[in-house]
């Protein structure tokens, strides 16, 4: 009994080690493994999410990996950086996003590992895909990547797979604690490229916003005026809305603002404030959308105005 008892602590401490042995033979410490969140436009239609993965596990066995989603329409930057900004506040601080939206993979664009000041690590191409996470939670330092230096062993003539070569590995080896950000590359300071897009905000009793996505179910249209912003000088019960892309006006209206779908009857419009709490035009089992031909995007805003006594 006294031998097997020795046996299971002698095996149980051969694996504790083993689990901390970490890419290329080193030892990580165990306090500083963390998660490794994946973005990419990719698809799950062949390998390429797998190897990703299977890179992340080499270079840093005991790190999650999770998957955002690899689903964003093909080389729309802009697409990427609202999942990124829709997803990274329900992560823990120390949590690394591996994001891969890349139409000028192996052109003159930097790579680039960004830390905010929130204490969200984000690697990939700087093409303005972090344009919204640095809005909403402010940069605090970001470095270039040596593209040379800093990839996976064997890849070094490979110029079309960054995400597999580069950032997977950089993104586990930051996550297992093998490495920091000031030993990539050069500093950058606090530059990153940028989308350009009506953020939201208050003129007099007007607010401006954006239109960064729609509900791909439903067709109900999300802004990015937060609950907050309008709740500041009182919420009405009825808004007047208007929607453009650039400057053609596309939609205008009178709506009333509800906590409900079933609020107003089944084809009637409305307001409401989605699970983001940000503000959101929606028909009632209907398509808003696709009803009066409203996009989403850089280049789409919407202006309100409250109509009525405030709440």
């Amino acid at each position: 009994m006294q031998q097997n008892v020795a046996l299971f602590f002698l095996l149980l401490s051969f694996i504790s080690s083993g689990c901390a042995t970490g890419g290329r033979g080193q030892i990580a410490p165990a306090s500083a493994a963390r998660a490794v969140v994946l973005m990419t436009d990719f698809g799950l239609k062949d390998g390429a999410v797998s190897a990703m993965k299977g890179v992340a596990f080499q270079a840093a066995p005991a790190v999650l990996v999770s998957d955002l989603t690899h689903d964003v329409p093909p080389y729309d930057i802009w697409t990427g950086a609202y999942r990124l900004n829709q997803t990274y506040a329900f992560w823990p601080k120390g949590t690394v996003f591996v994001a891969v939206v890349d139409p000028g993979v192996g052109s003159e664009r930097k790579s680039i590992a960004l830390e905010t000041a929130s204490g969200h690590i984000f690697v990939g191409p700087d093409n303005g895909l972090f344009s919204l996470v640095a809005d909403s939670a402010g940069v605090s330092h970001v470095v270039a990547i040596d593209e040379a230096k800093q990839r996976i062993k064997g890849s070094e003539e490979s110029y079309t797979f960054h995400g597999r070569d580069l950032y997977a590995y950089v993104g586990a080896r930051l996550a297992g604690g093998y490495t920091e950000l000031s030993g990539l590359g050069a500093p950058l300071g606090r530059e990153i490229e940028r989308i350009p897009y009506q953020k939201a905000e208050r003129r007099g009793h007007l607010i401006n916003g954006g239109i960064p996505v729609l509900d791909p179910n439903y067709g109900n249209v999300w802004t990015n005026i937060p609950k907050l912003l309008m709740k500041a000088s009182g919420l009405s019960p009825r808004y007047r809305i208007v929607i453009r892309e650039k400057e053609r006006e596309v939609f205008r209206g009178e709506l009333p603002l509800v906590e409900t779908f079933a609020a107003v009857p089944k084809g009637k419009p409305l307001l409401y404030f989605n699970s983001l709490m940000n503000l959101a035009v929606a028909l009632n089992q209907g398509d808003f959308a696709k009803a009066h031909r409203v996009g989403s995007g850089p280049l789409w805003s919407i202006e309100i105005e409250p109509v009525g006594k405030s709440q």
